[in-house]
């Protein structure tokens, strides 16, 4: 009864009554812009086409026929066909919405009642977006009056008007005519000039005619339009403020349109996609709006509600159980390191203080620390083995290398002796590490290809010292000799542990499948793309998961088709036969995954492939 009253007083007061009067029946008659669902409207990511016929023959995977159509109970309890024409709006204020691929679209219709609308008015209307806590004003919606914009109009002619008064040119202050007669009368030679380009500098014009150019401008300026001019100018702003009293907005806006009559409501479909988080479960909308004259505040409106759209997320249904996979896993290990001991040429003893030979002996000594302490590996014996570059004769480089090698085993078994820990250090001899200079001359960047084939030509060589004279005729060789052959002269230290109890050679074990997990929580993360690479392989439910999630349909479909009959792949396959628009492959599906499982029951009403289904068919009526 409150309501009726009040909408006969707007009524009487709409036509006469002032803007602020306005404003109150509107609010005393609980009139403002309203949220709401369109039950008629399709979700666009199904985009299903309804069948001609609402009664559909469908078979169970137990061989049974059903028949499924819209249904309702009659008073004895039967079900009975019905034909219902469903209204183009309803009053839902909620409804299920599905993410995919980390998104979701938010779709409602914003409608402002014909009693709102006024040619002299602006509407503003901003939808704000509550999840998780946040709060986040999406871009509002301007409804203009035909009116209002006309004013605004007017204050941007009035403004440009007062632009187009401001002189940006400086000249036009001088009197250019009495100028020129000063100029022709009293410096003709000047005047004379006045078609010439030439520089004429102001010290050689003063100091001939005692007369400066400024002194003449100035004295043939017009002051105060000078002033009256900057005077225009330091008013800009000022003035901007005064004409344009409603700025027209241009970026931020979702809409901004002009009413050009009233007498009808104004409707508009909005639509906002929103990227998912963890853990969102469900977005919550409602409307701000005010309403303003000639760019002032008359009143401010709450919706009458609030939306609620509860997101169905595909990442709900991850099989998050820990998979592991089978490895050998070998008794003994081995460990290669590569350390640059430098020796003096043709000498093997170790000098510690040559080069930068204690700092790599010091990070020996630290390997050794670390193989040591490790509680799983328990060192056996450790190879020394020790190269030379390819200067001199391979007989001699072999003894060199042999010598140097039983060098350092000799410093480390010094070095350790009393040493609780027992440690062989077995020699080992490379008299010259030609592989190695391959893979460094095959690097260089300063050598071009024609000089690396003729390199690789050389090396073909079999004999290692005719090799060896044949670069020496090159012209790289000498760079080759001082950038590389250094780091021939390098020592390998090759440590073999053995795992600690374990008594055969190789054993199977199962590890954690990492890979699989971090696909997995892609998933939860709703990350579906990295989830696809990292699970693609693996062709499982997860996999299927992932696929569907992305939209790969075609490729989910096949994943599934290879896994037991269950009801959560019948569920899955559900979804995707809705999108593809087989309706009777997906109701078979989903019947199935109900009869195996109820809770898919439940779950149907918040995928939106399936509600479709479920309120057409009327799947879940018993």
């Amino acid at each position: 009864m409150k309501k009726t009253v009040a909408a006969i007083l707007l009524c009487l007061w709409a036509g006469s009554c002032s803007p602020v009067r306005k404003v109150e029946a509107l609010k005393l008659a609980s009139v403002s812009p309203a949220l709401a669902l369109s039950e008629d409207i399709q979700p666009s990511e199904l985009s299903l086409e309804a069948e001609k016929s609402d009664t559909m023959r469908v078979t169970d995977e137990k061989g049974r026929e059903l028949l499924i159509m819209k249904a309702v109970r009659d008073a004895n309890g039967e079900m009975v066909a019905s034909d219902v024409i469903a209204p183009s709006l309803v009053v839902a204020t909620f409804r299920n919405v599905a993410e995919r691929n980390g998104r979701v679209d938010l779709r409602f219709d914003v409608t402002v009642p014909a009693s709102m609308v006024d040619d002299r008015w602006q509407i503003r209307i901003c939808p704000v977006m509550h999840m998780l806590g946040d709060s986040l004003s999406l871009e509002p919606l301007y409804i203009t009056g035909e009116r209002y914009r006309n004013k605004q109009l007017r204050g941007y002619d009035r403004y440009r008007r007062f632009l187009d008064g401001i002189i940006t040119d400086s000249t036009r202050f001088v009197d250019m005519t009495g100028l020129e007669i000063f100029l022709r009368r009293n410096i003709p030679q000047l005047y004379a000039m006045k078609n010439d380009t030439s520089l004429v500098s102001e010290e050689r014009w003063k100091s001939v005619y005692g007369v400066g150019e400024k002194e003449a401008v100035e004295h043939y300026t017009n002051k105060l339009a000078r002033r009256i001019n900057g005077w225009k100018m330091s008013r800009k702003d000022r003035m901007y403020r005064r004409y344009v009293k409603a700025p027209i907005v241009t970026e931020g806006l979702r809409l901004d349109t002009v009413v050009t009559a009233s007498g009808g409501d104004v409707c508009y479909h909005y639509v906002q996609t929103v990227r998912t988080r963890p853990k969102l479960r469900k977005i919550e909308m409602e409307l701000k709006s005010t309403i303003h004259e000639d760019g002032k505040l008359l009143g401010s409106f709450d919706g009458p509600g609030m939306l609620t759209f509860y997101i169905s997320s595909l990442s709900t249904l991850a099989d998050e159980r820990t998979r592991y996979r089978k490895e050998i896993v070998e008794r003994r290990v081995e460990e290669n390191a590569w350390y640059d001991i430098a020796f003096a040429l043709g000498r093997s003893e170790v000098d510690t203080a040559l080069a930068t030979n204690a700092l790599e002996l010091r990070r020996i000594c630290g390997k050794l620390s670390d193989l040591a302490s490790d509680g799983g590996l328990a060192l056996d014996s450790i190879t020394v083995q020790a190269s030379c570059s390819p200067e001199g004769s391979w007989p001699a480089n072999a003894a060199l290398s042999k010598a140097r090698s039983s060098s350092v085993c000799s410093y480390f078994s010094a070095l350790m002796e009393g040493d609780t820990l027992a440690l062989r250090f077995r020699p080992s001899a490379l008299p010259e590490n030609w592989a190695l200079l391959s893979s460094l001359v095959a690097a260089d960047s300063l050598m071009d290809e024609t000089q690396k084939r003729t390199y690789m030509q050389k090396a073909d060589i079999p004999d290692p010292d005719r090799r060896e004279r044949a670069m020496a005729a090159e012209p790289w060789y000498s760079r080759m000799k001082e950038m590389h052959y250094p780091r021939l002269r390098a020592v390998r230290f090759g440590f073999h542990l053995h795992r600690r109890g374990m008594a055969k050679d190789t054993v199977w074990t199962t590890q954690e499948d990492t890979m699989y997990m971090r696909g997995v929580r892609a998933i939860k993360d709703r990350d579906y793309d990295t989830a696809v690479k990292l699970l693609s392989t693996y062709r499982d439910w997860n996999t299927a998961l992932a696929y569907c999630a992305t939209g790969r349909d075609a490729s989910a479909l096949d994943v599934l088709g290879e896994l037991p009959k269950e009801a959560r792949v019948n569920y899955m396959k559900a979804i995707i036969h809705s999108r593809r628009h087989e309706e009777k492959e997906a109701v078979e599906c989903y019947i199935q995954a109900c009869e195996e499982d109820r809770s898919y029951v439940h779950r149907g009403n918040l995928d939106p492939e399936i509600s479709c289904l479920i309120s057409k068919y009327k799947l879940n009526i018993n």
